[in-house]
């Protein structure tokens, strides 16, 4: 890799802190990008600026202005031109505005379609230093639809032994209306142990049936091998496993079943129901859960029979985990993970409010789980393939299907 030297000019940078921050961080980071520029270059003909080498692969023709938009405004960079070989490619610009575009795309479009506020109006020109009249938009949307659809319908290879399942809700405007949009997702782990966004899409509502589409486009792009299914009880969620994965059990999310028995509870006992939930859901074996279970239910059921029904009637379902070695299951007991997610999600949607329409929602979101997914790709695995590999060749794949089967028949009584 070539060698990166950022030069700064010290009275310059002490001057622009002490009079405008923005500008001082502008001129940083225009500087560090250029400097990125030049050493792209660099590596790219294999050689330093006037250095005779055999390697080189052609030579430097000057510079090009380009401007990018970032969240402190508008930056001009000086692109390198190659000449007598290969023309200068760059990253920058696409790895640092991805998300930032989809952003500006998506606010911008408001304006143009005279659904925003001046606020939002407000916010762009913040963010972007700019205006954007409508042809750009529409090119920046055709781009960025691309990638986006590209990743949504990108086939699933491979085996993916555990999924988490989830949807959040998005305001968006159709027929001259604002409704709510429940915008699902599906985060997978594969064989490999490295988890990763495997879907995502937009629906009416919960429901039983787009619970089933969305499910259905998931087995239809290749999803194969799941294990095992973590989510909420959503009834269009155990509905939809039951019909398009019939043979895979659905764990029930232990926070949020620990949640609907604790808020059945009167005040002064929830913490400790709570802590003796904990306690169950933390026992070495199944056997030592029930035997904590009936501990539980014998204790509380004087002051809090509903919640003990409940308790009694969600166990098994919360407990599907069980079958799986001791070190996994911590990993997908819960959909913590989804959760945390879905934050995101509404905190990068802020700034919008109401999408124009279902599109910039699919833009903007997906743009945010491509982003996300990146991260995902240079996290520690879970497990390894060995270590999928001895789990598939033990009986806990037949210990799963045959609590799947008892879970359909409950289902169907």
């Amino acid at each position: 890799m070539a060698q990166l030297n950022i030069t700064l000019n010290q009275d310059e940078i002490l001057q622009l802190l002490s009079d405008n921050r923005d500008d001082a961080f502008k001129k940083l980071l225009q500087s560090s990008l250029n400097a990125i520029l030049k050493a792209e270059s660099t590596a790219q003909l294999k050689a330093e600026p006037y250095e005779r080498s055999e390697e080189r692969t052609g030579s430097r023709n000057g510079f090009r202005d380009r401007t990018l938009n970032t969240r402190i405004g508008s930056i001009v960079l000086s692109v390198p031109k190659h000449r007598d070989g290969e023309p200068f490619s760059t990253l920058v610009f696409d790895n640092y505005s991805r998300s930032e575009a989809a952003l500006v795309v998506c606010m911008a479009e408001m304006v143009v379609n005279g659904v925003s506020t001046r606020k939002v109006s407000t916010v762009m020109e913040t963010l972007c230093g700019t205006s954007y009249s409508k042809s750009t938009v529409s090119e920046a949307c055709k781009k960025l639809d691309e990638s986006v659809s590209e990743f949504r319908q990108r086939p699933l290879t491979g085996s993916y032994p555990f999924v988490t399942i989830d949807a959040t809700y998005f305001k968006v405007r159709e027929n001259s209306r604002v409704i709510s949009k429940a915008f699902m997702i599906a985060y997978g782990t594969n064989e490999q142990g490295k988890r990763e966004i495997i879907g995502f899409g937009v629906y009416q509502n919960e429901s039983k049936e787009t619970w089933k589409q969305f499910l259905q486009s998931l087995k239809d792009r290749g999803l194969r091998n799941v294990l095992m299914f973590t989510s909420d009880a959503h009834e269009g969620i155990i509905n939809a496993i039951s019909k398009v994965f019939p043979n895979v059990p659905w764990q029930r999310c232990q926070f949020h079943f620990s949640r609907n028995i604790s808020d059945k509870v009167p005040k002064k006992y929830q913490a400790g129901i709570r802590s003796e939930l904990q306690e169950m859901f933390k026992a070495e074996t199944i056997e030592a859960a029930r035997k904590k279970r009936d501990e539980i239910i014998a204790d509380y059921r004087e002051v809090a029979d509903s919640a003990m029904t409940c308790l009694d009637e969600g166990f098994e379902s919360a407990m599907t985990v069980m079958s799986l070695p001791k070190h996994l299951r911590k990993y997908y007991r819960t959909s913590n993970h989804i959760e945390r997610m879905n934050k995101e999600l509404k905190r990068r949607s802020k700034a919008i409010g109401v999408f124009s329409n279902e599109e910039s929602l699919v833009r903007l979101m997906g743009s945010v789980l491509i982003e996300f997914n990146d991260g995902l790709a240079v996290r520690k695995c879970i497990f390894t393939n060995q270590t999928y590999q001895e789990l598939m060749s033990s009986e806990v794949p037949a210990t799963l299907i045959n609590i799947a089967m008892e879970q359909r028949n409950l289902l169907a009584a």
